[in-house]
């Protein structure tokens, strides 16, 4: 293991701090010079070295841990700090323990970013070697999955939720700015993460009382077995911390803190952690005659409130109120900050209450829309197009971390660029030309999940997009895995000599990010 920072000496130091970024450890990023004024970026690149992780994932993991959003310092609502959330609680001290791999003081990592991204590093480099990962395991980023898991502070389920998130983030790639206004990315690539043990331990139990959702049951230490009163509201809270650090904390006997329900911001993913006829303890006075939904994020950053998170948000509150008989209104329907003998300031103003009540009472902008990216068919765009249809690629580019510009509809350098090291890391040919094959890989990129007929979601829809690129026919792009996508999927795998059986499995996920 590398020597701790703190016996670095002073020359090489500055020797590091002058480095230029280069790809780090299949990170699947061009070699690119850290300019002096991205102290993130060059913290990463120098942390990755350091202590010999993949830049990408070490990014991924600060990420889904804080938006790389450092708060000044203050902690999480489990005891977390910094850009990488080193914890100091009962039952998770990684904040000691990064201290005592790399030297530094736990304050200096509590507020100073650079120390907490080394800290980071430097653990999951300790969970590297206790897995026996050596140097040629340690450059295949799919073999972190458990060091990462180990990072969660979490057990079981509970740490595979998290570790599945970061490697959603590594397949679907990052574009974010990060406060001070650096830009910080991470490139899309296909995964398929080495999860050995922990394959088997994954969320599949369903809620008992909201079926889309997992049930992960909160310490018995943390909730009051059933009620004394009626219920009859619903409070809105948002975790200040992340969905699987939230699901850990309730779950945490020494927190005397629960929710009913926990919300993640990516995808609107959805876990009980307490049954509706129990009372958890989350809103003091209020806890007897409430429900709680916990939404993962931090009240004075947006970015965390994407509009998946309140769509699935609404449905289940929507879904409590035809339940129990709670009007759909602001009397009923309140936030953390409104529940009398509160001292908090949760969800805080940057969420969208008219949005939101829009959504629960089923009126106007509770419908799909047009997302910009479904269409009936599929052109082949390159420099000099216009139009729709450019606007998607450099959505879907910019999504993935590739810098296509502005998504302003103009086919130009930059977005021809991007195209290029998009059709690179996949393998096509690369000149910048969007055709059929670069198409249905830009449209099937992301997480793989097994899709058959019944499935549903976001997953689906971007199997659909990719099969009407693919196939070259409209193929519905309803977010339904019915009869005629089972069609397409069939029609798909025949053409490509895939196994023909209808559900999307490994070997179709593959080929269609490949763009064939």
């Amino acid at each position: 293991m590398p020597r701790p920072t703190a016996a670095i000496p002073r020359s090489r130091a500055a020797a590091l701090a002058a480095l230029t970024v280069t790809a780090l450890l299949a990170t699947g990023s061009p070699a690119t010079a850290a300019p002096a004024d991205d102290p993130m970026n060059r913290a990463f690149a120098q942390a990755a070295e350091e202590y010999g992780v993949p830049r990408d994932l070490l990014t991924a993991v600060g990420y889904g841990e804080t938006h790389l959003d450092g708060h000044a310092g203050r902690p999480s609502q489990a005891g977390g700090y910094g850009v990488m959330h080193l914890v100091s609680n009962p039952v998770n001290r990684s904040l000691e323990q990064a201290a005592a791999l790399t030297g530094e003081s736990a304050a200096k990592l509590r507020r100073d970013t650079a120390a907490n991204i080394l800290g980071g590093a430097a653990l999951l480099r300790s969970h590297a070697d206790a897995l026996g990962l050596d140097r040629a395991r340690r450059a295949d980023i799919d073999a972190w999955y458990p060091a990462v898991a180990r990072y969660s502070g979490a057990r079981d389920a509970t740490a595979v939720l998290y570790a599945d998130t970061v490697y959603t983030f590594l397949a679907e790639g990052l574009r974010t700015t990060v406060p001070g206004g650096e830009r910080v990315t991470v490139t899309s690539r296909p995964v398929s993460p080495e999860k050995g043990a922990l394959a088997a331990a994954g969320p599949t139990a369903m809620s008992p009382d909201y079926p889309p959702a997992l049930w992960a049951p909160a310490s018995t230490a943390n909730y009051a077995k059933g009620r004394s009163a009626a219920i009859d509201k619903v409070v809105v809270h948002v975790t200040q911390g992340s969905y699987a650090g939230t699901i850990s904390w309730f779950q945490n006997p020494a927190s005397q803190v629960s929710a009913h329900y926990v919300i993640r911001s990516s995808d609107g993913r959805l876990t009980q952690m307490v049954r509706d006829s129990d009372t958890a303890w989350h809103a003091r006075n209020t806890n007897s005659s409430s429900l709680g939904i916990e939404h993962e994020g931090w009240v004075d950053d947006p970015s965390w409130f994407t509009d998946t998170m309140y769509r699935s948000s609404a449905a289940l509150t929507r879904h409590l109120c035809d339940r129990y008989g709670i009007p759909k209104d602001r009397a009923h329907v309140i936030a953390h900050s409104e529940a009398p003998g509160n001292d908090h300031t949760d969800p805080g103003v940057h969420w969208n209450w008219a949005y939101y009540m829009q959504l629960v009472g089923g009126g106007a902008g509770g419908g799909t829309g047009t997302d910009g990216l479904s269409f009936t068919s599929y052109t082949t765009q390159q420099s000099g197009s216009t139009g729709t249809q450019v606007a998607a690629i450099q959505r879907l580019l910019n999504t993935q971390g590739y810098e296509a510009g502005t998504a302003d509809g103009v086919f130009g350098p930059a977005t021809k660029s991007a195209a290029q090291a998009f059709q690179q890391a996949r393998g096509l040919t690369a000149d910048g030309i969007v055709g059929r094959r670069t198409w249905t890989a830009l449209l099937s990129a992301g997480t793989t999940p097994p899709l058959s007929q019944g499935s549903s979601g976001e997953a689906v829809k971007r199997l659909q997009r990719a099969l009407t690129a693919a196939l070259g026919s409209t193929v519905s792009i309803d977010g339904s895995f019915g009869p005629a996508t089972d069609t397409a999927v069939r029609s798909y795998q025949s053409s490509r000599g895939l196994a023909v059986d209808g559900g999307v499995g490994t070997a179709t996920w593959a080929a269609l990010q490949a763009g064939r």
